[in-house]
C-alpha cells in the first residue's frame, strides 16, 4: 500500500515539480527550509531571498509556484511583499511562515489570493503538500 506522501509523488509524475522561493532574513532558518524542501517530494528550490525587496525581484527572475514568506523582516516585511507579490501575481501560491500565529500580524488575515500561514516550527514536507493542494485546488 502506497503511503499518502508516495501518492502525492506519483499524482505529480517524475517530470512535475512545484518550485518554491524561500524568503526568511535569517540564513540558519532558510537553510532549514532547504532540507525540508529536499524531504519533500514533488517540491524543488528554486531560490532565495533574505528580504521583502528582494523577494519581488526574485520571483520576477526566477517564477516559482510557491513562496515560503518570513512575515517579519527589516525593511519590507512579509505581509508587505506579499500584497505588492499578489498584485502582480494573484496566481502565485504564498505560505506566511513566523515563529507566531503570522495572523496576529496587522493585515495578515486581509491578503486574499492563495495565501495561508503557518508558525514556523509547525512546518514539514506534508503541511507543504497540503497547502499547495489546498490553494492550487
Amino acid at each position: 500500500m502506497q503511503s499518502e506522501t508516495e501518492a502525492w509523488a506519483a499524482r505529480l509524475g517524475s517530470e512535475a515539480r512545484v518550485g518554491v522561493l524561500i524568503v526568511d532574513d535569517h540564513e540558519v532558518f532558510r537553510d532549514a527550509l532547504q532540507e525540508l524542501i529536499a524531504a519533500a517530494p514533488g517540491f524543488v528550490l528554486v531560490g532565495e531571498a533574505c528580504s521583502g525587496e528582494e523577494s519581488l525581484r526574485a520571483i520576477e527572475l526566477l517564477s516559482p509556484q510557491l513562496v515560503l514568506m518570513d512575515v517579519t523582516m527589516p525593511g519590507m516585511g512579509g505581509i508587505a511583499a506579499t500584497r505588492a507579490i499578489l498584485n502582480r501575481y494573484p496566481d502565485l501560491v504564498v505560505l506566511l511562515i513566523s515563529v507566531d500565529d503570522p495572523l496576529l500580524h496587522p493585515g495578515a488575515g486581509e491578503l486574499g489570493g492563495a495565501v495561508t500561514c503557518a508558525r514556523k516550527q509547525d512546518l514539514g514536507p506534508n503541511q507543504l503538500r497540503q497547502v499547495w493542494e489546498t490553494l492550487r485546488s
